[in-house]
């Protein structure tokens, strides 16, 4: 008996977290069908070990984050004028909504709030940011989106990293890790970019 609850608990958390690695890399769908699912599909089993008060401050926090970055990033598809800076954004922005639904199933379950969407989400850019790069194109848009996107990133890692330091929910955790991991490298890669601009 204590070995097939053990097998079950153990077959429900590779399956949410192999949901969760093919979500992640899931990015670009038209709709809402492909993100809700996987979502849903997480969402199901994360609580099953549990989660604490960092857990739920992250995902509330990283919600809006991601969001604002999104709006970023999708700006780029028309004010850009580099190539390179216009497939950043749009990894960006197909990395990031995938976690948006996520993280939002997450929420749903535990049965804490998610966030609605404000002009200061993502905590590094207000009205006076936004506004400033909506205004902007070509070689000036480019300059802007890289140095806003820097300190953007910036911010999420110290999030993540707090949610590694004290988050207890092992999917969470894991996404807190591979945002550390991807905007990481991300940083550095508009760093190189914004050098050359």
């Amino acid at each position: 008996m204590r070995d097939s609850a053990a097998i079950r608990r153990a077959g429900g958390f590779v399956s949410a977290t192999a949901l969760l690695v093919f979500v992640a890399a899931c990015g670009g769908g038209d709709g809402d069908t492909g993100q809700r699912q996987p979502a849903a599909g997480a969402s199901a089993s994360v609580d099953a070990a549990g989660h604490n008060d960092a857990d739920v401050q992250f995902a509330q926090g990283m919600i809006p984050h991601h969001q604002q970055a999104v709006e970023m990033a999708e700006l780029a598809a028309t004010r850009a004028a580099n190539a390179q800076v216009k497939e950043l954004a749009a990894k960006i922005a197909e990395a990031q909504a995938p976690e948006i639904s996520v993280m939002t199933g997450w929420l749903a379950t535990w049965g804490a709030p998610a966030p609605s969407p404000s002009p200061e989400a993502g905590h590094q850019m207000g009205d006076a940011g936004m506004a400033g790069l909506e205004k902007a194109s070509g070689a000036e848009f480019d300059r802007m989106f890289l140095d806003m996107m820097i300190r953007h990133h910036e911010g999420a890692l110290e999030m993540a990293a707090a949610e590694q330091r004290q988050g207890q929910q092992p999917e969470a955790k894991a996404l807190a890790k591979k945002i550390e991991t991807d905007q990481t490298a991300e940083i550095q890669r508009m760093k190189t970019l914004l050098g050359t601009l």
